[in-house]
């Protein structure tokens, strides 16, 4: 117990010299699971330590701490497990068809190798090479989004400048090009990747998505635009089973008891909540869209699951069952 409390404090030590903003207590709480008692204490220990912390002047009513620069530079140590989930990240990005993060990535890789000293990159290269033999990563089947190297960097660039940019956007279904002007705020990831910007046009305004696949070109603009604080990247992709958005509703699904074992390993939604019954079977319950996505899922689960709510979905899920002679 005394090592893992001597682990906490240097991981806060590291936290704290990482962080351009500092750290508060409510942070300290966050991130290592403990009351505001024992954040005081973690706060208080390190302050101890390393007395030149400094006190960083915010416009919020909380105080937070910094550790300058350089402070544990000789300290910090790179794992053989930890350069393992980085090439994991990166072969995943690959597979995914990013081939930009997954770059941006093996930059961040090489940095990482060219800093740490020879004693360790011997004996950290050791570990990897047996771990990175053990560990596989299974090909998800199907089909993969393409991506345009352009649009995706022309695109970040305006997300972190806040600029207005005009997409020629390719209509799925007439597959005419339209343009539009668009304040973009981020990008969501799945079987297809996302533009998420708010739409200026007329009689369509709000926050939408545009399929990255379907973003033919961008035209930065000159002018430039307020994020909207109040607008929130995870709770608007929260808000439906995957990335379609609709309105959400109320969903309960029972799975039977020879898969409940197996569905207690999912988080089917952030917000989900589940019931163990008497006879072995698990309800599951969440609110949110995109009842196709959800259909897509629940195919998987074949006769293993019932949906109880909402009556629409059930019927979806019904008929196309009654089409599909393969599912079960």
């Amino acid at each position: 117990m005394r090592h893992e409390k001597a682990n906490n404090l240097l991981q806060l030590a590291l936290e704290m010299q990482a962080a351009r903003g500092g750290l508060s207590l409510d942070d300290i709480e966050d991130k290592f699971d403990v009351g505001r008692r024992t954040a005081m204490r973690m706060r208080d220990a390190v302050l101890e330590v390393f007395p030149h912390a400094d006190e960083v002047e915010t416009d919020e009513r909380k105080k937070r701490w910094r550790l300058p620069k350089g402070t544990l530079d000789r300290l910090v140590g790179l794992t053989a497990d930890e350069l393992g989930d980085i090439e994991v990240a990166i072969d995943l990005l690959k597979r995914e068809n990013l081939p930009d993060q997954a770059a941006s990535l093996e930059g961040v890789l090489t940095k990482l190798r060219a800093v740490m000293s020879p004693t360790m990159a011997n004996r950290v290269e050791t570990d990897l090479d047996a771990l990175l033999e053990a560990e596989g990563l299974a090909m998800r089947p199907g089909p993969k989004p393409r991506s345009r190297t352009m649009v995706i960097e022309d695109l970040r660039d305006a997300v972190k400048a806040c600029r207005k940019v005009e997409i020629q956007y390719r209509n799925r279904n007439t597959r005419r090009i339209n343009k539009r002007i668009v304040h973009p705020y981020g990008f969501l990831y799945g079987h297809r990747h996302y533009l998420v910007a708010y739409n200026l046009v007329k009689g369509a305004q709000g926050y939408r998505l545009f399929s990255l696949p379907n973003i033919e070109r961008v035209l930065p603009q000159d002018d430039y635009f307020e994020r909207d604080e109040g607008f929130s990247l995870e709770a608007f992709s929260q808000q439906s089973f995957g990335v379609f958005q609709e309105a959400p509703f109320q969903v309960a699904w029972r799975f039977s008891p020879r898969a409940a074992v197996d569905a207690q390993d999912f988080l089917f939604h952030p917000d989900q909540e589940t019931e163990l019954q008497q006879d072995g079977s698990l309800i599951v319950r969440f609110t949110a869209g995109g009842a196709l996505e959800m259909c897509w899922h629940l195919y998987a689960w074949g006769a293993d699951v019932e949906v109880l709510e909402p009556q629409a979905l059930r019927d979806m899920v019904n008929n196309d069952r009654q089409s599909w002679p393969g599912l079960p």
